[in-house]
């Protein structure tokens, strides 16, 4: 239909522009003429991303707002669409501001060397129709990023060679704003300041895969993981614009920060991927955090398949604290019998391996700020309380 349609608009006679009789019709024309064409192209230009990215589709959620103070903010990671959905009612009956799914978020059923991603396309279809996700995103606002298996391949980084691809079917079905910064750069990195004044957050999302360098691997195998720490002198996880575009992020005023890392940054006690494979960039983002005087920061991060809690008290002016949920519905515990405790020096307490998800209660009047890691039946399993420093109070 758009191609007979856009036929008879080029088929169209226009008047001669040497000709003055028909001069004032041209001038009444055109303008015409040329919205007629613009609304044909985006059409056209719609029809074409739908064809692109079939079977996926779209999965908008409801509205941010951006004004409003925000105190309950749901987290999660890992989910595989041909398992159990129904933790994403547990979710949505929490009532939550805000949803961060931070990576995972769906499994292609095959991961290979294929440019059009075609398993992926499909694993996002059977995302978009899964009743209790549709019911959650219809409520709750989501704000995406994304892991290895959504990236296109497991425990993949920057060589990925598909990952232009990857990007461009993740605005799709995230329905990334056409206006949306992180549209006009490569990589998916984004931020959200919400709240009123004196009760804002802001959410960092960072993309630790666009950018990152190869990983090195261990020369034998360990209980453990596969890695060893990267000694290359050009390691990269963010990359430099990415990085450029963080320490401009840090200048903004804000009450509290929620950095959304897909990959653990605190957790040193295993070989599997995290910031400490890449030390120069985990130095560079503590020391980044030093500089800009960061306070009231916490990470939060998935992709383990556990849960935990993590604390850091030497690096910064202040404790930093990180929350790792994982999974949705792929446990370790769904998948592993003889699941060994792994070193934990920044650890606090034990690790949770049934599915989980996470919530961060945010008390304004208190200054107080709390760590939740839920199970599916949405009772708390692991948790932490904190102080946050917010301007005019005094510490409780």
């Amino acid at each position: 239909m758009i191609q007979i349609v856009r036929g008879q608009v080029d088929s169209v006679s226009m008047p001669n522009k040497h000709s003055s009789t028909h001069s004032e019709l041209l001038q009444v024309m055109n303008p015409i003429y040329v919205l007629l064409i613009v609304i044909l192209l985006n059409i056209q230009a719609n029809f074409a991303d739908q064809v692109e990215f079939e079977p996926a589709q779209p999965m908008p959620s409801a509205p941010l707002d951006r004004q409003s103070t925000i105190s309950r903010i749901a987290v999660g990671s890992c989910a595989q669409t041909n398992k159990d959905q129904t933790i994403f009612n547990t979710i949505r009956a929490q009532k939550p501001d805000i949803f961060l799914y931070i990576g995972d978020n769906v499994y292609a059923a095959t991961e290979k060397d294929d440019p059009r991603l075609s398993s992926l396309k499909q694993a996002y279809h059977l995302l978009a129709q899964s009743e209790a996700f549709q019911q959650l995103r219809k409520q709750v606002p989501v704000l995406p990023t994304w892991d290895d298996h959504d990236f296109g391949l497991n425990d993949a980084g920057g060589d990925w060679p598909h990952k232009a691809q990857s990007e461009a079917l993740f605005e799709y079905v995230w329905a990334i704003p056409e206006q949306a910064p992180s549209r006009l750069r490569k990589g998916i990195y984004h931020s959200q300041l919400i709240g009123e004044e004196n009760t804002q957050v802001q959410i960092i999302v960072l993309d630790t895969r666009f950018f990152r360098t190869p990983l090195f691997l261990l020369p034998e195998p360990h209980i453990h993981g596969r890695y060893t720490p990267s000694t290359a002198p050009d390691q990269s996880l963010l990359g430099e614009d990415q990085w450029s575009w963080l320490a401009a992020q840090l200048t903004i005023p804000a009450q509290l920060r929620i950095i959304v890392s897909s990959i653990q940054f605190l957790a040193e006690g295993h070989h599997w991927e995290s910031w400490r494979l890449l030390p120069q960039e985990r130095s560079r983002l503590f020391a980044l955090l030093r500089g800009k005087q960061v306070n009231n920061a916490i990470v939060v991060s998935g992709d383990r398949h556990l849960a935990a809690l993590y604390k850091d008290e030497a690096s910064l002016n202040f404790p930093l604290w990180e929350l790792t949920t994982s999974s949705l519905n792929v446990p370790l515990s769904s998948f592993k019998t003889d699941i060994q405790l792994e070193p934990g020096p920044n650890r606090v307490g034990l690790p949770f391996y049934d599915a989980n998800f996470a919530m961060i209660e945010i008390d304004w009047e208190q200054a107080k700020l709390e760590l939740q890691i839920r199970n599916a039946q949405n009772e708390v399993v692991r948790q932490t309380q904190l102080l946050l420093k917010l301007p005019g109070m005094e510490s409780h």
